[in-house]
């Protein structure tokens, strides 16, 4: 298939990885696990076992007028421990490599479909300045909603200059992922980007 590039002129793609029918069950398999794997499930909470004290009833049983209690440990209690203490746990889900690159393939086909992915033969910017990112996002039409910029090759001007700007995202090709393709509206990647990831994705 071709694809008709921002700038002008037309870049042949394969239909395989282009031109694939929606899958909504498997995008959002790969999404719901790539966010999983990015917790860090660290919370851990102390349980009655763990806090201090509670070795020695508080008060005696009868007499005094209060609640009976046998140890100042109980969940209870403002210093106790909790009932269901949170443990570390590792939410990871298992994709494996094929479901993965099916699903960008997926995400990208349909991003193609609703033109919401813009095609230049390259984008740079001479100056790390963000006035230059926004003025030739501006010159392109890419003004509004949530914008992402993939390029074949780490920029760092365009990620120094696009840092401050409101809903827009850089990434290159190595760390492109399917939470940030499908969050975006609108997609502006080069040409030979898009040449590695159907390279990648073939």
């Amino acid at each position: 298939m071709e694809i008709k590039l921002h700038n002008g002129g037309q870049l042949s793609v394969s239909d395989a990885v282009f031109a694939r029918n929606y899958n909504e069950g498997l995008v959002h398999q790969v999404v719901v696990a790539y966010m999983a794997g990015a917790r860090a499930g660290t919370k851990r909470q102390l349980s009655r076992s763990e806090v201090s004290g509670g070795n020695v009833k508080p008060w005696r049983q009868k007499g005094t007028g209060r609640a009976r209690h046998g140890s100042t440990r109980t969940p209870i209690w403002r210093t106790g421990g909790v009932t269901f203490a949170a443990r570390p746990r590792n939410f990871e889900q298992k994709v494996n490599r094929k479901m993965y690159r099916a699903a960008i393939s997926v995400i990208l086909s349909e991003l193609l479909r609703q033109d919401r992915l813009h095609v230049v033969d390259n984008f740079t910017i001479e100056a790390p300045k963000t006035r230059m990112l926004v003025g030739a996002l501006r010159d392109m039409g890419l003004t509004e909603g949530r914008r992402l910029i993939v390029t074949d090759g780490f920029d760092e001007n365009v990620y120094l200059a696009s840092r401050n700007v409101i809903e827009l995202g850089y990434l290159d090709v190595a760390a492109l992922d399917p939470v940030s393709l499908v969050g975006a509206d609108r997609v502006l990647i080069t040409a030979a980007a898009l040449k590695m990831i159907e390279e990648w994705l073939s």
